[in-house]
Parts: structure tokens; sequence; C-alpha cells
């Protein structure tokens, strides 16, 4: 019986692997191998990385680390999530039931994307040319041409936040038409921000750009942002029992305790912020509050 099953290997679940093992915890950590960070060419704002960071570079040095205090990493997916009396069972997808005296969901959110083929989309992300979150890396697009894939009020808002580092933003619809109020129109003409309809397709990466044909015919960018929208992957929890908003968040108190008891969540399945360090901070706070629910049950001595 694990004291702790961490279900997402991401930077949430990673930093809480980190904390829990070093309360000489017995920690198992499942990684599905999928984790959004592992998408990041490079993150420039993440503090102690002057240079930054690729993603994928980042994920590794928190596994060692997590591992170097004990942590261990299963392979695999978590399928089911069930009460056991005060513990829990977590069954994966190849049927492996483990034990577990709590469990912390990291599971993040997945986003929405437009039907570009899966090697061309991973090629373009690792070029920069498709990006995902303008607050991570908004300043490398300065002074380029962008492309929002989106509308209504959340790609205009993108598209808005985006006008901050360049005059150059184009809101495209991935359907036929737009779908904005008055109030998003006349958002948009007062920041200069282009608009054009739907469908698009034919992607491709054209001289060092990224193109696709639209209904006002093919254009080209520096970088495409869509902005679909993303799920929630907070599944688990909410079959067995969790409460979540109607966007399907779990919800948590101050100690990221969610509704059922010794369930804990962190990161992006609570607040879908995409911010590596937010998701850090919430897994150090869900870490501490799991340490003092598990020593109220059975006191922690060496």
């Amino acid at each position: 019986m694990d004291d702790c099953i961490i279900i997402g290997a991401g930077p949430a679940g990673l930093t809480a692997a980190i904390y829990l093992a070093r309360f000489h915890l017995r920690i198992r950590l499942i990684d599905s191998g999928d984790s959004r960070a592992s998408w990041i060419p490079r993150t420039n704002n993440h503090a102690g990385y002057p240079d930054g960071i690729p993603g994928p570079e980042l994920l590794t040095l928190m596994l060692r680390q997590a591992e170097r205090f004990g942590a261990v990493r299963e392979a695999g997916a978590a399928a089911r999530v069930e009460r056991n009396g005060d513990d829990f069972a977590v069954e994966l997808a190849d049927g492996r039931r483990l034990g577990g005296r709590t469990v912390l969901l990291a599971t993040g959110v997945v986003n929405n994307r437009p039907s570009i083929p899966e090697p061309l989309h991973r090629d373009a992300l690792g070029a920069g040319l498709i990006r995902y979150c303008p607050i991570c890396d908004g300043y490398e697009v300065t002074d380029k041409r962008v492309g929002v894939i989106g509308t209504d009020s959340h790609g205009m808002k993108e598209a808005l936040f985006l006008r901050s580092y360049t005059r150059d933003v184009t809101l495209v619809s991935p359907d036929e038409s737009h779908r904005l109020d008055e109030s998003c129109v006349r958002a948009l003409d007062a920041a200069g921000i282009a608009r054009l309809d739907g469908p698009c397709g034919g992607w491709a990466v054209e001289d060092g750009r990224f193109a696709f044909d639209t209904a006002g015919g093919r254009v080209a960018f520096d970088s495409v942002y869509p902005a679909m929208g993303s799920r929630i992957r907070s599944e688990l929890a909410v079959a067995a029992g969790a409460n979540a908003t109607d966007e399907g968040c779990l919800e948590v108190d101050d100690h990221q305790r969610t509704s059922i008891s010794g369930l804990f969540a962190a990161g992006d399945v609570v607040k879908g912020l995409d911010q590596i360090s937010h998701a850090m901070g919430e897994a150090g706070v869900a870490a501490t509050a799991i340490r003092n629910l598990l020593h109220e049950r059975r006191p922690l001595r060496r």
C-alpha cells in the first residue's frame, strides 16, 4: 500500500512527488507520458533558467529529482479511482490495480485543436509555428505576424491579448463563419485585428511560416495560436464522486482537498491557467496537506 498515488507526471505531479518523497512517504507516480509540458520547445518564463529550458528536459530533471528521494514511476494510464474504506484503489488501463492511502490527481487539461495531421502538428510545435499559451510565450511573437484560430469571446480575448505583443494579429474562424456579438466586433475593430472566415485546411509549413487555406484565401503566419478551448481531465475524480464545476474543473479548498476525503487535486485540472509555476505551487500545498492528513491518521515516525 502506497502512502500516495499521484496520477499525472507533469509539473504538478512531479513537484508533489518530490515533496512527498522527502516526507519519507511511499509514493507512486502514474505517468501516461502525455504531459502538455512535453510540448514546450523552450520555456523562458520559468524562474531559475535564464536561458530557458525545453519542456521535456524540465520533466526529465524533475523526475530524476523525485526518484532520487524514492518516488516510484509507474508507466501507464489510470482508468478508475475507487474508495476502499479510508483508502483508494486505482485501476490502470492494462488492468493492474494499485492501492493508496491517498490520491493526488494532477491530470491537467487537453487542448482542443484544429484537424492538423499529428506529424505536422508535432513539428510545428517544436518550431514555435504553433503555440497554445500566449501568457507563456507571447514575448516570442513580438512584432511578428500572428494568427489566432478561434471565435466567440474566447477567440476574441486571445487575439486582444496577443495584440499587446504585435500589431499584426488575425482572428480566423475554425468554421465557416465567426460567432461574434457586436461587443466582440467593436473590440476587435478598435484594436485593428483582422478577421477571416473558415473553414481552415491545407495545413503546411511554407517558407518558414505556418500556412493554411481559409474562405478568404491562403494565409501564412509566423505563429498560430489555436484558441478553441480545452477539456478538463477530471473524469476520474468525478466518476469517484468528487465535485466539479460546470466546466469540469475539480472543486478544492485552500489545501487542495476535493470533496472526497483523501483525494486531492492540483494544477490545471483545478484551474486551467496553463502556468508551470502555478501548478507547482498548488502541488506543494497539496503535498503538505497529504502529509498532515496521513500523520493525523497514523503518526509518522522514523
